[in-house]
């Protein structure tokens, strides 16, 4: 009876060491005696004692800082940089069988191409098109770690560092930027201000009477905006006249002389 009674506890503690518990975000590459038997999971595993053993794998997405890069541009400006990654095991099975310290590897393999990709762009390009420069990393990491069995789920350039000069030169040159914009649209404006002026001045050439009542409407502006002021209009036929008249009076003049 007590080889019995041992025999069961043996037997319930060999049970208990060969069941394993597999959440859904893991999976548990199982190796017997050594050789890869596969991945295994979710849900409850049992493992031959003794002859199988399993490491457990995470499927959830890791976010990782990088540290800041100090490299030069492609236009040879002096930057400081850094980036956030974010990526996940797509392979249980090569995450374990390939590669040691697998996040300590996709760190290090992220910030040689962080460098990279910075020494193939410049400065210029990076400030305005950060975007494509996220997309070119991304791409060229995930084909580095695509070995390993990992996938590149996004990285991001955060921070830009660059030199005070190189600051004030982008500064400068953004605001001749706009100065230069604002001198096209003034331009702009004049020369569209001037193109109507133009055409207004051809309709009141063709219609007489229009120049008469623009003289009217200007005087009863003046009236009104500076009430003080005491105006005479005169009819255009009679400036008219007296033109005329001293146009004649000069003619006479010269003809006799006087």
């Amino acid at each position: 009876m007590p080889f019995l009674t041992v025999g069961l506890v043996v037997a319930l503690l060999v049970f208990l060491a060969s069941v394993r518990v597999v959440r859904e975000y893991e999976r548990l590459v199982v190796f017997r005696l050594g050789r890869l038997a596969g991945a295994r999971g979710p849900g409850l595993i049992l493992l031959v004692p003794y002859l199988e053993r399993g490491l457990k794998v995470g499927l959830r997405t890791v976010t990782s800082n990088l540290a800041t890069q100090e490299t030069v541009t492609r236009d040879g400006v002096a930057v400081r940089v850094n980036a956030v990654l974010w990526h996940k095991v797509n392979d249980p099975v090569l995450a374990v069988i390939s590669v040691e310290n697998r996040d300590s590897a996709v760190i290090l393999a992220a910030e040689t191409t962080l460098r990279d990709i910075i020494g193939q762009n410049d400065l210029d390009g990076l400030l305005k098109a950060r975007d494509r420069a996220n997309d070119l990393l991304r791409e060229n990491l995930a084909g580095a770690v695509a070995k390993w069995g990992i996938e590149i789920v996004g990285v991001e350039i955060k921070d830009l560092d660059i030199p005070e000069n190189m600051q004030r030169a982008i500064a400068k040159e953004a605001e001749a930027i706009r100065e230069q914009r604002a001198r096209i649209i003034k331009a702009e404006g004049e020369f569209k201000a001037a193109e109507m002026l133009s055409a207004a001045a051809k309709t009141i050439s063709g219609q007489p009477g229009a120049l008469e009542l623009r003289r009217l409407q200007t005087l009863t502006e003046i009236g009104a905006e500076h009430n003080s002021t005491i105006v005479v209009a005169m009819p255009m036929e009679t400036m008219t006249g007296v033109a005329a008249t001293a146009g004649i009076a000069r003619a006479v003049a010269g003809e006799t002389g006087g």
